[in-house]
């Protein structure tokens, strides 16, 4: 569990397909992840078995579908997907950044 998150000092971890990740900080409840697209990426639709998810746009825009019903979101906007609840994105410009929080923790990702 990191106390600290110093951006400059963490590297993008690459996704492939135009995304990469920066996993912020965590405790077993909760965890934040930044996660940057190129243009036209796509987080392709999906669900959580065990995870709640809340995204907050930091950087760019998005169209965002969830359980069926699309929005385009810019900075600013944010999201909720609950367990079970299908959902996915696509960056509408180059770089756009969401800050992914997941309760409980994303053991997968460490």
């Amino acid at each position: 569990m990191k106390t600290f998150f110093i951006n400059d000092e963490s590297a993008w971890e690459e996704l492939g397909n135009g995304i990469r990740r920066k996993i912020m900080t965590w405790s077993d409840e909760l965890m934040m992840v930044a996660v940057q697209f190129d243009k036209g990426a796509i987080g392709v639709a999906h669900q959580h078995d065990i995870h709640d998810q809340i995204a907050y746009v930091a950087v760019g825009c998005f169209e965002v579908e969830i359980a069926g019903e699309k929005r385009v979101l810019k900075v600013g906007d944010a999201y909720r997907a609950v367990k079970h609840q299908m959902h996915g994105v696509v960056a509408l410009e180059q770089g756009s950044v969401l800050i992914d929080t997941f309760s409980p923790k994303r053991a997968d990702f460490l």
